[in-house]
This record gives structure tokens, C-alpha cells and sequence, in this order.
């Protein structure tokens, strides 16, 4: 890894070299932490829920912290879940701090719950939290199992569980599952695990499906071609994939879907969610949305990880905002910002993003100046 000040017309590098980055965030002191899903390694194997082939386990996930330049992994040793090559990891997904410095991990897994046996004794598909000082960490939560007991919104012989974005709300840890189509909710404590709401299926008229000759998959997402129709049906249904939760000004959780295969353009959208777990649209028309961050006036900020259907093999993401009166601006699109995983503003009020996220090794943090300069709630 390495920290660069590398400077195009629409961001700066500013660290690179992560392995399959997933979630950013800042500390109480100002400090960039990044949580790197890894490489797996050469330890048992559970199959993809895309069909794609086999992840393979290891102990290549970490944390990183970016303090004064510098770049350092301060735990180390986390469990990860990857194909041979490296790519389609599951491991660190996400950290957050609550107000007085404490972390929270959210360790991602990406298959089906009964597979997880089969690793050993892992903590993939858990919360878990760390002092700084000691590789060392405690499960607090088992998000899987709760999936694996419940069958929430999985398909028959679909079960899966992928947590994938983690919330601090004051005691209460909300987590998203994104193989599971789900909100839960649980105290920093780690009790009190409960289902806030299901994100049902939705059906899609007239999907596009890949033609039989494409070889622009992203095996982690798109099942393998023999696994779609040759001749797309008039009608298909798809899963929302929730990629991300916010809480907004009005109390509610807003969460953002990458949406199921094969990814419709402008078919994922933005959910509003009660504590009491009524669902309704807040935005449409967006395309595999990854991450979302609120600033301190009420502005939404979300970010594309393709602007185009993943199977097209179109690396160029994008970067929205949506002012409160539902106006949207395109801050960035394409013109490097390729494949992004997450999002944050800084207490600078500008917009880090972690670049290139769904591949190892290459994985960039870059920064990109905010005109308004709107500090977020975390940073008030």
C-alpha cells in the first residue's frame, strides 16, 4: 500500500494498494479507516451464490488506518472469503465508531449459512468490535445465523447472507444484509437482534440479459451463462440487494439496492424505512447503488458502483446528489471513478470514496472537493 497525492480534474489519490476495500469511515479524532475484505487464502471452500465457482478461506482481511500520511493495518488476521484469483471477497465489509471511539466490524460472508460450518470456526457473517492496541477482537452478533433460523426474505433453496453495511444509531447497531434482503437492528451490547423489515421482490418487465457470447462477467455478481435464459422471459423477478443504511433527519432509515440480476439500469432505488419497518420508495431511477451519506442541511448523496448493468463489463461509476427538494446533481461520472464500494464525507466536508473496491490490490482511496463544503451530522 502506498499514500500518494495523485490529482486528476475530478479527485486525488490520496492512499492505494487496498485488497477488495469495503467500507470507509472516519473516528471521533478525524482519523480514515478503511476495511479491506481481503483475499481469502487456501483454507476450505464453500460455493458462490453466483455459480461462478468456489470461495476459498483464508485470514487476509485487515484494517487499515490513514492518520498523518501514513498507512497502517492495525488489525490484521480477519477472516476472508475469496475465488483463486482474489477477486469476489467477502470479509471486512464495513467499521464504524459509536461516540466515545469505539469500533464496531461488520464481517461480511456471502453465501449460504449452511456452508459456514464447513470454515471452522470463523466469524464471518458477525458484528465485532476491538480496542485499539492488540490484534484482538469479540464477536458481538451473529447476523448469518439470525438469517440461517429465519429464512427472512431468501428464495427457496436460496438462502444466503452477505452483511454488507453497518449503522451506529446511538445504542443500536442497524445492519444491512444484502443476501438476505434485509434490515436488522441489535444494541452495542449485542443484544436484542431483530428484524426491522424485509425488502420484498419486485418484478422487472422486459429484462436485457447478457448475450451468450459476453465475457464481461464480474463473477462475484453474474451467475455463469447457462444459469440465465438465452430468450429473457417478459417478465422476471429480482431481489433488491441492499447495499448500505443511513438514518435521516426525520428518524427514519433510508437504504439504498444494488438490485438483483441482471441489474436493470435505472431499476434500483432508495427505501424509506420506519423503526417500525414500513417500506416505501423515496427515489428511483438509479443504477446499482452502493453507499449513501447524508450532510448537515438534509442533502443525500449516493454513489453508483457501474452506470451500466454489471455484466456489460463498464467499470465507470458515478457520484449523485439529491438536495431536499428531490433536485439531483451528477458530481462525478466515470472520468476514473471506476467501480466504487463506499462512501463518507470527511470532517472537512469533502467526499472520500474508496475507488477500484471489487479487486485486490488495487483499491484506491480518493478524495473529491465538495463545493458546498455541508459538514455531515457525524462531524457537527
Amino acid at each position: 500500500m502506498s499514500v500518494q497525492q495523485l490529482t486528476n480534474k475530478s479527485f486525488t489519490v490520496i492512499a492505494e494498494g487496498f485488497d477488495n476495500p469495503k467500507g470507509l469511515t472516519f473516528d471521533p479524532e478525524g482519523n480514515l479507516y478503511v476495511a479491506e475484505a481481503g483475499t481469502g487464502g487456501d483454507g476450505p471452500s464453500i460455493p458462490s451464490p453466483s455459480g461462478q465457482g468456489n470461495l476459498s478461506y483464508g485470514l487476509s482481511g485487515a484494517i487499515c488506518k490513514i492518520e498523518n500520511g501514513t498507512i497502517k493495518r492495525v488489525l490484521t488476521n480477519l477472516p476472508s472469503v475469496a475465488f483463486t484469483d482474489g477477486s469476489g471477497a467477502a470479509g471486512p465489509h464495513d467499521i464504524k465508531f459509536d461516540s466515545t471511539g469505539k469500533a464496531y466490524i461488520l464481517l461480511g460472508y456471502a453465501a449460504n449459512p449452511v456452508f459456514r460450518k464447513s470454515l471452522g470456526n470463523t466469524d464471518l457473517g458477525k458484528i465485532i468490535t476491538y480496542r485499539q492496541g492488540n490484534n484482538t477482537w469479540s464477536s458481538i452478533a451473529d447476523i448469518t445465523n439470525c438469517e440461517a433460523l429465519n429464512k427472512i426474505a431468501s428464495r427457496d433453496n436460496e438462502v444466503a447472507s452477505n452483511p454488507l453495511s453497518l449503522y451506529v444509531d446511538g445504542n443500536k447497531l442497524v445492519v444491512v444484509d444484502a443476501g438476505a434482503n434485509s434490515l436488522f437492528s441489535i444494541n452495542t451490547d449485542g443484544g436484542d437482534l431483530k428484524l426491522i423489515a424485509a425488502i420484498p421482490e419486485r418484478t422487472l418487465i422486459n429484462p436485457i440479459f447478457p448475450g451468450a457470447k459476453s465475457q464481461n462477467f464480474d463473477r462475484g455478481h453474474v451467475p455463469p451463462p447457462g444459469a440465465y435464459p438465452q430468450a429473457p422471459p417478459s417478465e422476471v423477478s429480482i431481489q433488491s440487494v441492499p447495499t448500505d443504511v443511513v438514518k435521516g433527519a426525520d428518524g427514519a432509515y433510508y437504504v439504498c439496492e444494488f438490485s438483483g440480476f441482471p441489474f436493470p439500469e435505472g431499476g434500483a432505488n432508495i427505501y424509506r424505512i420506519t423503526a417500525d419497518g414500513e417500506i416505501e420508495i423515496f427515489a428511483q431511477g438509479f443504477t446499482q447503488l452502493i453507499d449513501m451519506a447524508f450532510d448537515a442541511e438534509g442533502n443525500l448523496y449516493v454513489l453508483q458502483h457501474m452506470n451500466q448493468s454489471g455484466w456489460k463489463g463498464k467499470a465507470d461509476g458515478a457520484l449523485i446528489k439529491i438536495a431536499q427538494n428531490g433536485e439531483r446533481t451528477t458530481l462525478i461520472e466515470g472520468d476514473g471513478l471506476e467501480m466504487p464500494s463506499a462512501l463518507t464525507i470527511g470532517p472537512d466536508g469533502d467526499f472520500y470514496i474508496i475507488n477500484r473496491g471489487g479487486r485486490p490490490g488495487i483499491g484506491q482511496i480518493i478524495k473529491v472537493e465538495n463545493p458546498t463544503k455541508n459538514i455531515p451530522r457525524s462531524h457537527i
